[in-house]
């Protein structure tokens, strides 16, 4: 049929990360990224060497609620290699964001090895808008340990008590 998408021509992006917490950069990037795909599927990497702040149920619970209602969004955990898992789920496209030059300079070289382990996977890369070019989850960790207010950089939906 002429027009109608099959489901193997959707366009499937991930968006990986550990979104420890998820912040307002994480979600402008994925609500800038909508239009441009059929489905995005915000995948949650688990590393069993990695100390997490907050828990995967609670990580997957906040995104959910951010997203509710952006129906082309999905929230999903992996533990394997990022390529394979998008291989998995059919996803041609990994979305990623740049803040600065540094981040520009280690995606390159991600997206040149995914590419070749994931079978032709494209990375598709979005700057960040200027105000939250200096989000990091990171940071919002440090302000979280430190007793610090994180809602600034937080989504609507994301509360965090100290």
């Amino acid at each position: 049929m002429v027009g109608t998408k099959m489901p193997n021509d959707m366009k499937i992006a991930v968006f990986p990360g550990s979104f420890d917490p998820f912040t307002k950069g994480h979600e402008e990037l994925v609500r800038r990224a909508i239009p441009l795909f059929d489905k995005i599927i915000i995948a949650i990497g688990i590393n069993s060497q990695k100390k997490y702040l907050f828990s995967l149920e609670q990580r997957m619970e906040w995104i959910e609620k951010v997203f509710d209602n952006a129906p082309t969004v999905e929230v999903d955990t992996y533990e394997k290699l990022t390529a394979h898992y998008c291989n998995d789920v059919g996803a041609k496209y990994l979305l990623r964001g740049l803040r600065n030059a540094s981040d520009f300079d280690y995606e390159k070289t991600i997206s040149q090895l995914n590419a070749m382990v994931g079978d032709g996977l494209e990375t598709v890369f979005l700057i960040s808008e200027p105000q939250y070019s200096h989000f990091s989850s990171t940071i919002v960790r440090e302000i979280i340990k430190g007793g610090g207010d994180p809602s600034p950089f937080l989504p609507r939906g994301i509360e965090i008590k100290n």
